[in-house]
């Protein structure tokens, strides 16, 4: 396993999508991460969004990819009740992952006590590849993790699959 610190150059997930051919999968396992985003920020206090064009770049990237036939999907395992991140994430669904043509689907955490479970939150691209995110206590990413290793891989992708199963579509997934 390669582990690539923040501010380290590590591949970019526009490099790892642009490789991508059939699949690409999410695996979030957190109630709050990266609350320093200014679009949260502002999303707490009630003001528009900011225009930072990270919308139009995400929406742009995954497109292409979809457009190339890749099937990209996104789970999040969540806790109940929802924390105001996971509710601005819910929110943001419509103006991020479905223009993009992402599938999003919402697992409430008691649902999944009974699932085997990597320890970070994880990219698996082309059942060939794991890109794991390191957080710090903050929420912060502090850098990456990237595995070609077949048993982490399969252990990733079976992970994904248990949680997309047991999950709600966004659309049906009402906060």
């Amino acid at each position: 396993m390669r582990t690539y610190a923040a501010g380290e150059k590590a591949p970019t997930f526009a490099e790892l999508l642009s490789t991508c051919r059939s699949s690409a999968v999410h695996l979030e396992i957190h109630d709050e991460h990266m609350t320093s985003d200014s679009e949260y920020a502002a999303w707490l206090v009630g003001e528009p969004y900011p225009d930072t064009g990270q919308a139009r770049a995400w929406v742009e990237l995954v497109s292409g990819a979809v457009a190339r036939g890749v099937k990209v999907r996104r789970a999040r395992i969540i806790s109940e009740p929802v924390s105001d991140y996971v509710r601005w994430e819910h929110a943001v669904v419509p103006k991020y992952q479905l223009p993009a043509g992402e599938v999003v689907r919402w697992l409430p955490r008691q649902l999944a006590s009974d699932l085997a479970l990597p320890g970070n939150p994880y990219w698996v691209f082309d059942d060939r590849l794991v890109r794991f995110s390191l957080f710090g206590g903050d929420g912060e990413v502090r850098g990456h993790q990237f595995t070609e290793d077949p048993d982490v891989i399969k252990l990733c992708a079976s992970a994904f699959e248990a949680v997309w199963e047991r999950a709600t579509p966004h659309e049906k997934y009402l906060i």
